[in-house]
């Protein structure tokens, strides 16, 4: 008799189709695209962030983002996700029936300016009129402020722990639904993750979202587990390490998904993704993208003898 499977623990957000097309100078083909999506979803991963409603002139790798996000409804509950920067954005998300919503708010003033042509006041305005929106037209759709630069900036330099809670306090006022932590530059470290997570959650509870750890000095999965014991339960990772952000100078290297499910599972941490078939979906990105340097040591080196996953012990 088959030992039962654990329900999943921890929601594992990829984020490769946005973050990571966004970051390198190829266009992956939109075919090749739909066919990465359906390999991410055949793993078992049930949120994706399929790409972002931007001006193509400004990001082509996003130009086809629409097409994306209605393939990536034909699969039955996958949580299907878009980033958008302003009110344009999200009507053209909203109308493509997308179930969640990113807006990128800049912890840091500087970030602001070189990401989004804004203030932080502007972008919480921004917030309030995307929510306004979504009340209308869409009352089910969820709406996530990712923050970047919530740990430091390569242009500002230190960003201050009671901004961050400040603006997250504003963002939730605001009408966003949840505000998820970004290290966008990849300079945080475990206790000042455990510390400015706490500092958040008392500020807005429940309401505490993602968080999106990049692995540019090496502490991407330290980070992870440092969130994960203050009781964040959703990890933003990019399957292969693809991805950065262009408009943070140095800041390179998302959490790879596959070493991220494989540190939970390893811990008895379910996350309801099959590691092998996760890895087998590199295949479909590295097709679309030939060349690019992939990253991540659980493909490199295997999974341990006799490795089972995601079973309860009888």
């Amino acid at each position: 008799m088959n030992a039962p499977v654990k329900e999943p623990e921890v929601l594992i957000s990829e984020v490769g189709p946005r973050d990571g097309l966004q970051s390198v100078k190829a266009t992956m083909p939109t075919a090749q695209k739909l066919r990465w999506i359906d390999a991410l979803a055949a793993s078992g991963l049930r949120e994706i962030e399929v790409g972002s409603f931007v001006p193509a002139k400004l990001l082509p790798q996003m130009a086809d983002t629409a097409e994306v996000v209605r393939h990536a409804l034909t699969h039955p509950g996958l949580t299907v996700m878009a980033l958008v920067p302003n009110v344009r954005g999200a009507e053209s998300a909203l109308r493509a029936g997308v179930h969640k919503i990113t807006i990128p708010v800049s912890a840091s003033a500087a970030h602001s300016m070189a990401n989004v042509r804004k203030t932080r006041e502007e972008m919480i305005a921004e917030v309030r009129a995307i929510a306004r929106l979504r009340d209308e037209v869409a009352p089910g759709v969820k709406i996530e402020t990712g923050m970047s630069t919530a740990f430091g900036c390569t242009i500002q330099g230190e960003v201050k722990e009671e901004e961050v809670v400040w603006l997250a306090s504003e963002c939730i006022a605001a009408g966003a639904d949840e505000v998820g932590l970004s290290d966008t530059s990849g300079v945080a470290n475990p206790a000042q993750v455990r510390r400015l997570f706490n500092k958040v959650r008392g500020a807005i509870g429940d309401k505490t979202g993602a968080a999106h750890m990049h692995n540019t000095r090496g502490l991407g999965l330290a980070n992870c587990l440092a969130a994960w014991d203050v009781g964040v339960r959703t990890f933003d990772s990019s399957l292969g390490g693809l991805g950065g952000c262009p408009f943070a100078p140095g800041a390179s290297g998302n959490v790879v998904t596959e070493d991220l499910v494989f540190m939970f599972e390893a811990m008895g941490v379910s996350t309801g993704v099959d590691l092998l078939a996760l890895i087998a979906a590199r295949a479909a990105m590295e097709a679309g993208l030939p060349g690019e340097p992939v990253y991540g040591m659980t493909p490199a080196a295997g999974l341990p003898k006799g490795w089972a996953q995601g079973v309860v012990a009888a």
